[in-house]
């Protein structure tokens, strides 16, 4: 059996090929997950898809697995959770092209948790923008729109009703608020889960002009330069923030000239439609 792995810094996906079987695990990023909760979660997985002693093949795309030296270690927990030796390590990015482009030259986004893109030609990765991480990058992504709803919030430069909107979802005094940017683990993840406070009010202005200034971000510092001499201007999406604020990133996209293709939220559907037909 075939069990593929789609994981961003959130959460993890699993699924068998053969069966449709589903499990669900922590954000598996070889940046920020040590090794005890990496074999954990793998267990977990293994636990929910596999029958005791069965074999198999497992193909893990990854958050922060665009290194060798990342896809070794990735690799190496892998099989050794799952007790085998046949394991495929590769990137999100290469999980969105493939999920998406149908084959397609295309350019590809990942608009979720944190962001990236690239061109792909149809079959591989032609070329992909340098990922800075949160602090620095991740443009238009969740982190990004928390990031600035965060800092509007602390230094009280939103409107009332959004001060309402950020301290009903997360009530914390700001001294904790800063602790938990500044001090405690996982800050990507908690400053993406503040990003519905824009994303899921889209109609209401200070929002939507707090997301559209962070898709635009994207489009201009991450898009745009992949998109010179690419050869197409349809650009496929993944991510939950891009499935959120579909409408919204087509409009800005099309200020640049270039045309929303498809978007998914999760690229585990189309992952299983590759990997069935190999």
């Amino acid at each position: 059996m075939t069990i593929v792995a789609d994981s961003g810094s959130t959460k993890t996906a699993w699924a068998c090929v053969e069966s449709g079987r589903t499990a669900l695990t922590e954000g598996l990023n070889p940046h920020f997950t040590d090794d005890d909760a990496f074999m954990a979660a793998c267990g977990k997985a293994r636990h929910e898809l596999a029958a005791s002693g069965q074999q198999c093949s497992v193909v893990f795309y990854g958050a922060g697995c665009g290194s060798a030296q990342a896809r070794e270690r990735v690799a190496r927990l892998i099989a050794s959770a799952f007790r085998t030796s046949h394991t495929v390590v590769a990137t999100d990015m290469l999980a969105a092209c493939l999920a998406t482009s149908d084959g397609r030259r295309s350019l590809v986004g990942i608009l979720g948790t944190g962001s990236n893109a690239c061109l792909f030609d149809g079959s591989a990765i032609e070329r992909q923008s340098v990922s800075t991480g949160f602090i620095l990058g991740d443009k238009g992504s969740a982190n990004h729109v928390g990031r600035v709803l965060t800092d509007a919030y602390l230094s009280g430069n939103m409107p009332d009703h959004v001060m309402h909107l950020f301290h009903d979802l997360c009530p914390m005094s700001k001294d904790e608020l800063m602790e938990a940017v500044y001090l405690k683990p996982r800050a990507n993840r908690f400053l993406a889960s503040l990003a519905p406070v824009a994303v899921s009010n889209l109609d209401d202005d200070y929002c939507r002009n707090v997301v559209e200034r962070c898709l635009s971000g994207w489009r201009d510092d991450v898009l745009l330069p992949l998109s010179k001499g690419a050869g197409t201007v349809v650009v496929n999406a993944v991510g939950g923030l891009a499935k959120a604020a579909e409408g919204l990133l087509g409009e800005v996209l099309a200020e640049a000239g270039l045309r929303l293709g498809s978007v998914v939220a999760s690229p585990m559907a189309g992952l299983l439609r590759h990997h069935a037909a190999q």
